[in-house]
C-alpha cells in the first residue's frame, strides 16, 4: 500500500510540474531618472488630477464610465470567473436521474414489462493533477483578465487625456492664427494707406496682404482639427459628440499648472505595477498550467458509477415494500496507443508555455525602454520649451521694433514680414512643445503602471 501511495505521490508530481516566470535581466536604475533617490511615490489611480484641471478629471471619468471597449474588458472577467466554475464542476460528483419503461415479448413469456426509477451518481477522481492544474489555468486566466481590465482602465485615461491636450493645443493655435490675422489685417490697412497717400510702395502692400492671407489660411486648418479631436475625445467618452462645455473650450494651455516630478523607483518595480506585465506573467503561469493538465492525458483516469433506485416489472410495483436496486462499478482507464496524439498535445502545449515566455520577456524590456524613452522626452522637452519661450519673448521685441523702424521709414517692410513670420511660427512651435510635454507627463503615468491595482476592480460588475 506504501508503495502504492509512493508511485502515485509520483506519477501526481510529474504531471504538475513547477513553472516560474523568465528572470529577465535589468539595470540597477534609469539612465534618465535625475531623482535624488531610489524610492518611488506611490501614484495615485487617479492620476490625471495632479494637472489641476477639473475640466480633464470630467472627461476622464465619463469616459472610464461610458466607454465601451471598458465595459467589454469587463465582461471578460466575468467570463473567466464563470469558466473557473465549469472547471470546478467538471471534477466533482455528477448526480442525475433517469425514469425507464421498456417491454420484450417471447412465445414462452408473453410479454414482459420492466420499470425503473434510478438515481445515478457518476465521479471522475483526479489523481494525476488534472484537476488541480486545470484550476491552476482557470485562476491563473482570471488573474489575466483583471490585469488586462486594468491596462484597458489605464490606456483609455492616458488616450483622453492625450486628446484633451492635443484639443487645447489646436485650440491655442487657432486663437493665435485669429489674432495674427487680425492684426496683419490692420496692418495691411495701414499699408495700403500710406500706399494711396505714396508713402508705401506696392510690393511692401503686397507683402502685407500676402502675411493676412497666411494667417487665413490656417484659421481653417486648425478649426478642422479642432473639431477632428473633439469628435476623437467624443468616441473615447462613448460620446456621438462631447458637450462644448465638457471639453475645456475656454481653458488656454498656459493655464494649466505643471505637474511635478514624478520618482520612477527602480526598473524591478515595473513587474508588479505595469497591468501589461501582470497580465503577461499570468497568461504564462495559466500556460503552466495547461502544460500539467496536458501530461496528465497521459495517465490512467479512474471513473465511479453508482445507481439506486426502484425497479419492477409492473407500475404498481414501484410502490411495493422492498422495490429497490443498486448497483456500483469503478473502471481505470489508460491510454495505451493513440499515434502520438496526446503526446504531441504536450508538446504543443509546451510550446505555447516557451511563446508565453519569450513574450513576458519581450513585455518586461519594451517595459523598460517606454519608461527610459519618456524620461529622455520630458528632459529635453523641458529645455527645447524653455528656450523657445526665450525666443517667443524675443522674436516680440523684434517684432515691435521693427514694426517701429519701418514706420519711420528706416526700415524695409520685408523686414517687418520676416520678423512677424518669425514670431508666428515660434509661438506655434511653443504650443506644441507646450502641450507636447504634458503629454509625455501623462505618458510617464501610463508607463510606471497608472496606479491602478487588480484589488480596486474586484467587483467591476
Amino acid at each position: 500500500m506504501k508503495r502504492f501511495l509512493l508511485l502515485v505521490g509520483i506519477l501526481t508530481s510529474a504531471c504538475a510540474p513547477r513553472f516560474y516566470p523568465p528572470q529577465t535581466a535589468l539595470p540597477a536604475r534609469y539612465a534618465n531618472d535625475t531623482a535624488a533617490g531610489p524610492a518611488m511615490t506611490e501614484l495615485d489611480s487617479c492620476w490625471w488630477r495632479m494637472f489641476g484641471d477639473t475640466t480633464l478629471n470630467r472627461l476622464i471619468e465619463r469616459a472610464l464610465t461610458n466607454n465601451r471597449d471598458l465595459a467589454a474588458a469587463a465582461t471578460r472577467i466575468e467570463e473567466a470567473r464563470a469558466n473557473l466554475g465549469i472547471v470546478r464542476a467538471q471534477y466533482l460528483p455528477q448526480l442525475g436521474a433517469g425514469v425507464a419503461a421498456g417491454g420484450s415479448y417471447t412465445d414462452a413469456t408473453g410479454i414482459v414489462q420492466s420499470y425503473a426509477v434510478e438515481p445515478s451518481l457518476t465521479w471522475e477522481v483526479s489523481l494525476f493533477g488534472a484537476l488541480r492544474n486545470t484550476r491552476r489555468s482557470a485562476r491563473a486566466q482570471i488573474a489575466a483578465s483583471l490585469w488586462a481590465y486594468t491596462g484597458v482602465r489605464l490606456s483609455l485615461a492616458a488616450q483622453v487625456a492625450t486628446a484633451y491636450f492635443e484639443l487645447l493645443e489646436y485650440q491655442h493655435a487657432l486663437s493665435i492664427a485669429r489674432r495674427s490675422c487680425e492684426l496683419r489685417r490692420e496692418s495691411a490697412v495701414l499699408i495700403d494707406s500710406m500706399h494711396r497717400y505714396g508713402m508705401s510702395n506696392g510690393v511692401a502692400l503686397a507683402q502685407a496682404r500676402s502675411l493676412v492671407y497666411e494667417a487665413e489660411a490656417d484659421i481653417p486648418r486648425y478649426e478642422r482639427a479642432v473639431e477632428e479631436t473633439r469628435l476623437s475625445l467624443g468616441l473615447l467618452l462613448g460620446e456621438a459628440r462631447p458637450q462644448p462645455a465638457a471639453t475645456g473650450t475656454a481653458i488656454r494651455l498656459e493655464a494649466i499648472a505643471q505637474p511635478v516630478d514624478i520618482p520612477v523607483g527602480l526598473p524591478s518595480e515595473l513587474l508588479a505595477r505595469r497591468p501589461d506585465l501582470m497580465e503577461n506573467r499570468y497568461t504564462l503561469l495559466a500556460a503552466a498550467a495547461e502544460v500539467g493538465v496536458a501530461r496528465s492525458a497521459r495517465f490512467p483516469s479512474i471513473g465511479l458509477t453508482a445507481k439506486g433506485g426502484i425497479a419492477s416489472a409492473s407500475l404498481k410495483g414501484l410502490t411495493r415494500s422492498d422495490p429497490w436496486v443498486w448497483s456500483a462499478t469503478g473502471s481505470i482507464t489508460a491510454p495505451i496507443f493513440a499515434f502520438g496524439k496526446l503526446k504531441r498535445s504536450e508538446q504543443a502545449a509546451m510550446a505555447r508555455y516557451e511563446q508565453a515566455a519569450r513574450q513576458y520577456e519581450q513585455a518586461v524590456l519594451s517595459a523598460f525602454s517606454e519608461v527610459e524613452t519618456v524620461l529622455d522626452a520630458i528632459e529635453t522637452y523641458r529645455r527645447q520649451t524653455a528656450r523657445y519661450s526665450e525666443l517667443v519673448a524675443v522674436n516680440e521685441r523684434i517684432d515691435q521694433m521693427t514694426q517701429a523702424l519701418y514706420r519711420s521709414g528706416l526700415a524695409d517692410y520685408f523686414d517687418v514680414l520676416n520678423t512677424q513670420r518669425d514670431l508666428y511660427n515660434s509661438q506655434m512651435q511653443l504650443a506644441n512643445l507646450v502641450a507636447q510635454q504634458y503629454i509625455n507627463y501623462v505618458d510617464l503615468c501610463k508607463a510606471l503602471g497608472g496606479g491602478f491595482r487588480v484589488s480596486e476592480v474586484q467587483n467591476v460588475q
